[in-house]
């Protein structure tokens, strides 16, 4: 990891199109500004964390009341099918 000191108003440059600026540092936290083409997909990674979280949670929820679905229709007594009436 490299390990930058910069004040505020100075800037990163990330590869030709990114740029990340220092905007403010009070106490613990700092304001930092990206700009980044359209295609970059900037995350918090927090953020990222809990919704790949939440995901992951779905599906098992989702797995389960497949499960419990297919266990109730397992249950249930077959319909045999109708012919179709003729008319005359």
């Amino acid at each position: 990891m490299l390990v930058l000191t910069r004040k505020r108003g100075e800037q990163i440059l990330i590869g030709d199109d990114i740029v990340i600026t220092i905007l403010d540092a009070k106490g613990d936290s700092i304001r930092v500004g990206i700009d980044a083409p359209r295609g970059v997909i900037v995350h918090r990674l927090e953020v990222m964390k809990a919704v790949t979280d939440a995901n992951v949670e779905a599906s098992r929820a989702a797995a389960s009341d497949g499960d419990t679905l297919a266990g109730l229709l397992a249950g249930m007594p077959k319909k045999t099918a109708e012919e179709p009436q003729k008319e005359a």
